[in-house]
């Protein structure tokens, strides 16, 4: 395995056992069996090792909701597994959970969101350097799922249809839910009849 993902991994265990204001460079780099020195080559600075591990598990997110939509289904069930992906994706993964809802706790590494970066890694090697907010994810996943739908130019109603689908899926992670509740379900019944409408 990489390097590079040898570090994040080691990185998610010790997030996973402490807060990452607790977390040290040293015993990151000693879990995932590198120097130091090798860390910070990679990523130039704790806070370079806080970006690429948001990044690695939001891009994990993405190609979760890429597969949901490359399903050969109706539209509003492509829709369904968008949601319940989501869903899903969140509650097992608090990282994923906080970039989708912009709601970081006290034991996650909140990314700056800083233009230029004056770090001395490559910008090649930086491929965490543009973390995206919450609602630049959740942008990306209603321009994935237009285009996904057959979306042209700009459908309006579709992207509409598309945001609302999310919308009820955020809805499940940060609000309560019964063990019943289905986000899928919530989603086909009201994306159905928009469909249904076409």
């Amino acid at each position: 395995m990489p390097a590079r993902e040898s570090l994040l991994d080691a990185a998610g265990a010790a997030l996973a056992r402490r807060p990452w204001s607790r977390v040290r460079m040293v015993d990151v780099a000693a879990g995932a069996g590198f120097s130091r020195q090798t860390l910070y080559n990679e990523f130039g600075s704790k806070e370079g090792l806080a970006r690429a591990l948001l990044r690695r598990e939001t891009d994990g997110y993405l190609r979760g909701v890429d597969r949901a939509l490359a399903q050969e289904r109706e539209p509003a069930e492509r829709l369904a597994a968008v949601a319940a992906w989501t869903v899903g994706a969140a509650r097992a993964n608090a990282l994923v959970r906080a970039a989708l809802t912009g709601c970081w706790g006290e034991r996650l590494p909140v990314p700056s969101r800083v233009a230029g970066s004056t770090s001395s890694v490559p910008a090649q090697r930086r491929a965490d350097a543009g973390t995206p907010s919450s609602a630049e994810l959740l942008g990306l996943v209603r321009d994935r799922a237009v285009a996904a739908l057959g979306g042209r130019g700009r459908d309006p109603e579709l992207a509409l249809a598309c945001e609302s689908a999310l919308r009820l899926a955020l809805s499940y992670i940060v609000a309560p839910a019964r063990d019943d509740d289905d986000p899928a379900e919530l989603v086909r019944g009201a994306i159905g009849r928009w469909v249904a409408g076409r």
